[in-house]
This record gives structure tokens, sequence and C-alpha cells, in this order.
């Protein structure tokens, strides 16, 4: 029964750590990436569409990402939208494509995205222990309920906290790779 409620908590771990990895890819750093701009929600002929279905996403240079629109109606759309997202570059529309030039990162934006950086870790570190809380209510009430023996109860909590440091330690390389980038 314990193996069970750990089997079931463990795809919500990796669902955490997956999820941070895209949260991740959008923090903007010294190199561009087309998963910077993906996301953005583009307001098109009254529908919101993410604009990875409006465009192709390239980086031709390291500090530069091309989008071309499917349709050229789609552009101005694309620019409003590019332009409300913060990531301190103006887009250019260069006949049917636009292009953004990415600054360098300054000290202090530097900063901002260490902070940043932060804030999801503690945010994914947290959803783990939720998901940890969850399973150890669960196998408790299995203890009580006599469906789990007292030492299959200590063996499960003992796993389950092996489960949630290895997640964490994941958490933390990935914030640790982040961080270079943000460095480079």
């Amino acid at each position: 029964m314990h193996q069970e409620i750990l089997k079931k908590v463990k795809p919500e771990f990796e669902k955490v750590v997956n999820f941070l990895d895209r949260e991740l890819g959008k923090i903007r750093t010294g190199r561009a990436s087309p998963s910077l701009v993906e996301d953005v929600v583009v307001d098109c002929f009254g529908q919101m569409f993410p604009l990875k279905q409006l465009a192709a996403i390239s980086v031709p240079e390291p500090r530069q990402i091309s989008i071309q629109p499917w349709d050229k109606s789609y552009i101005p759309g694309i620019v409003s939208a590019l332009e409300r997202t913060g990531i301190g570059a103006n887009p250019i529309v260069d006949k049917d494509f636009i292009r953004i030039n990415l600054p360098s990162v300054n000290e202090e934006y530097r900063k901002d995205l260490f902070r940043l950086l932060s804030e999801k870790q503690e945010e994914a570190r947290k959803t783990i222990r939720k998901w940890r809380e969850e399973a150890w209510e669960e196998i408790q009430v299995g203890f009580k309920d006599g469906k789990i023996r007292e030492d299959d109860k200590f063996r499960a909590k003992d796993e389950l906290q092996e489960m949630v440091d290895e997640f964490n330690e994941k958490i933390e390389e990935m914030g640790d790779r982040k961080k270079k980038e943000i460095e480079f």
C-alpha cells in the first residue's frame, strides 16, 4: 500500500520539476532563446493565441530573436504583445518579419533575475513539500486503518524523504545552471 502512495506522488514531483524547467526557460539571460517569447499571448482578430501558433521563431544570433509570422496581418498584434512583455527589448519590424535585439544584461537587471530565479525555485520547493505532506498524511491514514504496518510506515517515510531530497537537488541544479547563464 505504501508503495502505491509513493508511486502516485512521484509523477507529481516530476511535474513540478518540468514546470520549473519551463519557467526558467522564460527568464532572459545574456543569450536569446525562443522560449523568451513563444508563450507571449497575442490578440489576433479578437482571439488570444500564443506566439508560437502564429509565427516561426528562431535565433539567428546569440542576442537576436527572429519572428516570421505565418501571415503579415499578424504583425501589429505580435508587435503590440511583445512590447508588453517586459523582456527589455523593442521589436523591430523588417518587411515581413520581426527582430528583437536583446541588450546585454546590466548588474541591476542581473540582481532582479537572481531574485526571480530564487522565487521560482522556492515555489517549486513549496509545491514539493505540499505533495510530501499529502503523501505522508495518506500513509498515516493507511496506518491508522490497519492497511499499513508500523515498520512499513517508517520505511515509507524514509523513502518519501529520499524522493523529496532527490527532487530538491534537481531544483537546485537547475537553478545553478540558470545562474551560470545569467552571469554570462
